[in-house]
């Protein structure tokens, strides 16, 4: 596993406790959803967050529909971005965004780029850079999304760890042409 992190650009806050000493980390987490009641399950899974055990909701972006990608016989997604200020570590957040997707309604297995009841995922976890069997972070297509940079940009322009680029200079150079658009509601 590698793991690099600074806080030159997403400055982490220790919080006393009485018994202990708590790092919080900003987290971007991607929003998707596709079939079913979109609204409702962005509603649902922006209350799930809220839920996050040593965590606090500090965001939310505009909503946007965005067109398929990958399987494009598919309906249009809603997409959104949160920021959660968390203690939680990677891999425990993971898990708890994992079985957030399943109490609402997504299998464990699933087809890649198919549609999706919710799909939740680590955007930048403050600037760390990992890599494991199971997670990325950065979310390595962030650069490739559309959907992804613009609500991301409602909410800040952070820097990219590894690219070494803000998320709007990313948005520039995209060669993602998809349209999205910006509900309001």
């Amino acid at each position: 596993m590698e793991l690099h992190s600074s806080s030159e650009h997403f400055p982490t806050k220790r919080v006393s406790s009485p018994h202990e000493i708590a790092v919080v980390t900003p987290v971007f987490i991607g929003l998707g959803t596709n079939i079913g009641n979109r609204f409702q399950n962005i509603h649902d899974a922006i209350d799930e967050l809220r839920a996050l055990p040593e965590s606090q909701l500090a965001a939310i972006s505009n909503l946007y529909e965005t067109p398929p990608l990958g399987i494009l016989d598919q309906p249009s997604f809603l997409n959104a971005v949160c920021k959660i200020d968390t203690s939680l570590e990677p891999e425990e957040l993971l898990a708890q965004l994992k079985s957030i997707e399943r109490r609402l309604g997504r299998p464990e297995t699933y087809i890649k780029w198919g549609p999706r009841v919710i799909d939740l995922d680590i955007l930048f976890y403050g600037d760390l850079t990992l890599e494991t069997a199971h997670l990325s972070i950065p979310h390595p297509e962030i650069a490739n999304r559309k959907f992804v940079m613009v609500p991301l940009l409602d909410l800040q322009n952070p820097h990219h760890p590894i690219l070494g680029k803000t998320i709007k200079e990313l948005l520039a150079e995209t060669r993602d042409s998809s349209s999205i658009i910006q509900l309001c509601i």
